[in-house]
């Protein structure tokens, strides 16, 4: 396979596990990076053997010998810069969420649209812990979905953090509910569609207006299987566990966003109690293979702009639902 030649916007911290890491397992190059900062850049560089640092982002979108660009900056940065990459023609993996509200999500699916590859960063979804919750809902040993319930939480970033400010589209739902929500629609091939919105609760961040510390969506299904998605930025530890229900018996991925750090699945039926681990390579090893697969090959991906879009429009149903107004547009 012809190596894909990656730009990365940013010197984030989440880079040298989601995109340097991968990079290098799929002998793919990283030709460019750029921060706000240059001395990051070139200290990112260094560390990880990107070929050369660009004087802005906007610079490394323009460069010809980048084709795709991979995008981990704050929440409010990811909509601009996404459509900026889009309009240069470039394939975009983008962190998620997609955007900062619906509104700006349909903009970068229309921009999509162009012939250029976009996708939205939800790693989980191509490793094996996550597709074995699949497998046994399809295998109908589980027995017919009935209850979904996701939690994503972890203790409170420093106050100062990005993930708190409100023109950055900070929010416990924005970094780590997009998670449960995203779950929860995947599963709509077993539970006749994809879920509604039926109530959302969520707790403001102390000093920080219009911020969600905490946040909790009840869904249904249309076959009548319900669904608790829950996101807590502030909680006591660090939790990422998926449990799902069926007629016959039930199954819980321990960390279904971090499958490195645990790979268990428990399934449990009538016949009785099991611990299967399911390999702890990175999911975002998996994630670029198949994003690979898909620009070399022609592989099939199962998320697009349009999956991004229907995401943030239930985001920005659950922020209405719990109080909160959707997270602003970003300007740049």
């Amino acid at each position: 396979m012809t190596p894909l030649r990656i730009g990365v916007l940013g010197a984030a911290r989440i880079a040298e596990l989601s995109i340097v890491g991968p990079a290098r397992a799929g002998g793919h190059r990283l030709v460019a990076v750029a921060a706000r900062d240059r001395a990051r850049a070139e200290a990112f560089a260094a560390a990880h053997g990107v070929e050369r640092v660009a004087g802005s982002y906007a610079e490394l979108i323009a460069d010809p010998e980048v084709e795709v660009v991979y995008n981990p900056l704050a929440n409010g940065l990811h909509g601009p810069w996404n459509l900026a990459a889009l309009a240069a023609g470039k394939h975009v993996l983008t962190e998620k969420p997609s955007a900062s509200n619906a509104r700006e999500a349909a903009e970068v699916r229309a921009a999509a649209e162009s012939g250029t590859v976009f996708m939205e960063g939800f790693h989980h979804l191509f490793h094996p812990v996550t597709l074995r919750l699949h497998e046994l809902l399809d295998s109908r040993e589980l027995g017919e979905l009935r209850h979904v319930e996701t939690m994503v939480a972890m203790p409170a970033p420093q106050d100062d953090d990005v993930r708190w400010q409100l023109p950055l589209a900070g929010g416990a739902l924005m970094d780590l509910g997009c998670y449960s929500l995203h779950a929860q629609r995947a599963l709509a091939p077993w539970a006749g569609g994809t879920p509604r919105l039926v109530a959302a609760r969520g707790g403001e961040r102390k000093g920080a207006p219009g911020i969600d510390e905490w946040l909790d969506a009840d869904l249904e299904f249309p076959d009548g299987a319900t669904g608790s998605a829950r996101c807590h930025m502030a909680h006591d530890t660090w939790r990422m566990s998926c449990r799902v229900v069926g007629t016959r018996g039930e199954a819980t991925a321990v960390n279904f966003v971090q499958p490195h750090l645990d790979d268990r699945v428990l399934v449990r039926t009538a016949a009785g109690e099991r611990v299967e681990e399911l390999g702890r390579r990175s999911s975002y090893t998996y994630q670029l293979d198949a994003f690979a697969a898909h620009l070399r090959n022609g592989a099939p991906l199962p998320l697009d702009a349009e999956d991004a879009l229907a995401t943030m429009r239930l985001i920005d149903a659950c922020y209405v639902a719990a109080g909160f107004a959707p997270r602003p547009r970003t300007d740049i």
